[in-house]
Order: structure tokens, then sequence, then C-alpha cells
């Protein structure tokens, strides 16, 4: 069977304008060609926990040694002649990809954290600086993935700034809950009139519990409300859930391109929202100075010293392997959300528990309850029987414990977060299921195991 071209296959020029390519036909991706493109994967885990660190085709992973072997076989010619335009390039396809104004919003990092550490950054600078006053407020969700409240701790609590969290259910019913939560924070930011929300940070997919976050509506409202700014941190975003910047109308987004783009790691974009030179927030630096500072965001990243920059190369092979399968990346992630319903469904049936959100509140990941009796009763407990699914029934998986609100009885307290992605097999998902009904047969409870 044929394919027809997908709409990224597009040329880009160096200095970001976009032509027409030639239209060729493709065969669609098999089955046998995708697990060869995962050979490399140990074939012996049921790995169910995309989410976590991606995963890299092996073509990609060959363009990358290719571009590796360029940079050693002779590092000065690849330095002045290769490397900048290639970034540039690889910029210019992930601004078309994300519905960016210009390919000067665009700026490659390592990853999401990186991003995080520009943005909060320049929000320390604002209090520093005295264009914020001691006391004023950065909202995010309780949600917010680690390093990123770490990041926020370093940064804005750090320069005099305060941190108000919106506390959201879990499980979730709806998005009407969320947005009812961001607004009582936002409220409570204000209070009497005394303090400015300087910043709110904005989930797109939270990482533990998953559910997709209504971005779009909570931009609005934060414009409604007067914030100065918004950076949305969608390291599951592109290639999970669609991201059209432009649209979803914040200051920031990142997302990493090595979870569910099929980069290597480690990279990630940075859109940052073009406002003009008296734009708040538009002076923007690179965490890490190199000769390149003050000559703009994006050239400062693409140059911080000598290291390994072909993860931020393979952009150009990446979506070659994308445009194999039907309906491109559009394709993959209609696919990859209608699959992990089906097995999350199936896995709640199987243990009779219940899915942590609605479906359409996930993306590529959803969470599924796990057995009561299993007796999952702190964090700790998540760790070791994750431990335990790997070392004895060979399943990767991360586990969130929920802790039981007053008055609950025998209440589901972990729940997995199981993702898919284009590699997976329905027998990984039978797997962890039959491993879990084995440890309830035996009656097994986290207790049993040792620290």
């Amino acid at each position: 069977m044929a394919s027809s071209p997908s709409k990224h296959h597009i040329s880009h020029s160096l200095n970001g304008f976009t032509t027409p390519a030639k239209r060729t036909k493709l065969s669609f991706i098999s089955d046998s060609e995708i697990q060869s493109e995962f050979s490399h994967h140990d074939q012996t885990i049921a790995r169910i926990n995309n989410g976590s660190f991606g995963s890299c085709p092996q073509s990609v992973i060959s363009a990358q040694q290719n571009l590796q072997l360029q940079f050693l076989r002779q590092p000065d010619n690849f330095y002045f002649n290769t490397l900048k335009p290639s970034i540039l390039h690889s910029r210019s396809l992930i601004k078309s990809l994300v519905n960016a104004h210009s390919v000067d919003e665009i700026s490659l990092v390592d990853n999401a954290t990186t991003a995080a550490a520009i943005v909060l950054q320049n929000c320390a600078w604002g209090f520093n600086e005295g264009r914020f006053s001691k006391g004023d407020v950065a909202v995010m969700l309780h949600y917010a993935y680690g390093s990123v409240k770490k990041s926020v701790q370093a940064y804005v609590t750090r320069a005099g700034g305060e941190v108000i969290e919106v506390h959201l259910p879990f499980p979730v019913a709806s998005k009407e809950e969320i947005v009812s939560e961001f607004r009582k924070a936002l409220a409570r930011g204000k209070e009497n009139g005394k303090k400015k929300v300087r910043l709110a940070v904005i989930d797109h997919v939270t990482s533990m519990p998953s559910v997709v976050i209504p971005v779009k509506e909570l931009v609005k409202i934060c414009r409604e409300e007067g914030v100065d700014q918004v950076f949305v941190d969608a390291a599951h975003g592109i290639g999970c859930v669609d991201v059209d910047v432009r649209d979803i109308g914040a200051d920031f987004y990142t997302s990493n391109l090595h979870k569910w783009f099929f980069c290597p790691p480690s990279v990630a974009f940075l859109y940052c929202r073009k406002r003009g030179e008296e734009g708040k927030g538009g002076d923007l630096h690179h965490p890490v100075v190199s000769h390149e500072y003050g000559n703009g965001l994006a050239v400062e990243s693409a140059w911080i010293g000598t290291r390994d920059y072909s993860a931020q190369l393979v952009v150009p092979a990446v979506l070659e392997f994308i445009n194999r399968f039907e309906g491109g990346i559009e394709g993959i992630k209609k696919r990859n959300h209608e699959k992990v319903v089906e097995m999350g469904e199936m896995l709640v049936k199987a243990w009779g528990t219940n899915l942590g959100s609605p479906p359409e509140m996930c993306a590529s990941m959803i969470m599924v309850g796990l057995p009561a009796c299993l007796g999952i009763s702190n964090d700790p407990d998540t760790l070791k029987l994750r431990s335990h699914l790997r070392e004895h029934f060979q399943v990767e998986v991360p586990i969130y414990f929920r802790a039981p609100v007053d008055g609950e009885v025998d209440s589901i307290t972990g729940y997995a977060r199981i993702s898919h992605q284009v590699y997976n097999k329905v027998e990984d998902y039978y797997r962890f299921r039959d491993a879990v009904n084995q440890l309830v047969s035996d009656g097994f409870t986290c207790a049993s195991l040792s620290n």
C-alpha cells in the first residue's frame, strides 16, 4: 500500500522560509520493519514506560552516529561549516511543526528542565532588578515535575517570590475540576490586591499522575486575570498531544524531542513568543554562558561549549522515520491514544479497578488503578513494587502512590502509568496483567518487600 505525502514533507531553506518539496510515494512501514527499528531494545522486557525516557529508532541512531563521526573526523570543519546551519534547519522544522510565527522563536536545548531554568532564571532577575516586588507570586500545578518544582524553589523562592501550588484532584473526572482549582489558586495569588502573579507554570501533560491539562483554557484565564507570563511545561508534548503554540497562546512552551518524537537523548525545544524589543521577558539567556552571550537565546543555546550536539541535528532523520507511518505524526498520536486506552480498560476490567482519568484526558499514557490488596501505602512502596515487577516479571512500568482521603476504606492507593508507543505489542500489557494477577493470587503485599 502506498501513502500520500504527509503535511510535513516540506523543505526548509536556512533562513527559515519553507517551500514545497518534491512529492514522492512511500510504502507504509510494516510491523516487521518497526520491530527491526527497535531491535536494540531488551526483548526480554515488557517496556510499557515510553514516557520516562522515550525511544529512538535504529535509522535515527545511525544518522546520529554519522554526525558524531563527522565531528570527530574534522571538528573544525564541522564547527565552522556544519553545526550552525544544521541546528537552524532543525529549528526551522520544529517551527513548522508547532506553528510558531518565526524560527527566531525556537531554541534547541538539552531538555525541558534546561528550558525551565531559562524561563525561571528570567523571573528571578525580575525580583533582583526590582521589576517585581518581594512576595509577588508564581503559580504552578501541584503535579508539576519534581525538577521543575526544585527549579522554582532555586530561582523564584530564593529571589523573594512566593509560590502557590494548584492542588488538583486525582482521580480526575473532568477538565472543569482543573479549571476550577486553577482559578482558586490565581485568586489566592492576588489576595487583597497586594501581590501580583508574575508567572504561571502549567503542564500540558503531567508526568505522575499523568493527565492532559486544558492548557488553552488555563492560558486564557491567565490573560483575563493579568498574569504577567505563562510558561507551559510540555515535557511530553510534541508527538504525544497536539501542539500549536500560537493557538495555545503562552509566552513560553517547551517540549522534549526525545520522549515522544523519536530523537535520541537529549534534546528539547523552547518556544519564546516574540513580543518586540520592549516586550516583557525578552532578555532571555541560556544559563551556561559562552562566547555567544548576547546574540539571542537561540544562538546562545546553539553553542554552550564543546559537547555532542548530534541529538539536535537528527530532526530531519526523525521526520523521515515518522512519515513512513500512515498519517505521519498525527496518525501515530491517534493510534497510540486509542491503544493505550484499550489496554488501560483491559487492565482495570481484569483487576476490578478504575482509570485515573476519562480517556479524553489522556494522550499516549494512562493511569491504571492497581488492586488495593497489594498494600501500597507510601512512595517507597511504589519503587519497591516497580523493582519487583522488573526483576521477577520483566515488566517495566512506573507506579504512583495516591494517599487515601479521610474516611476511605480499601481505596485504590496505587496507579500504574502505562504508555503506548509504536513498538509496543499487546503481549506487553498481558504480561503486566498476568504479573499482577499472580501477585494477588499469592497474597502478596508491599509490606513483604525489603527496603
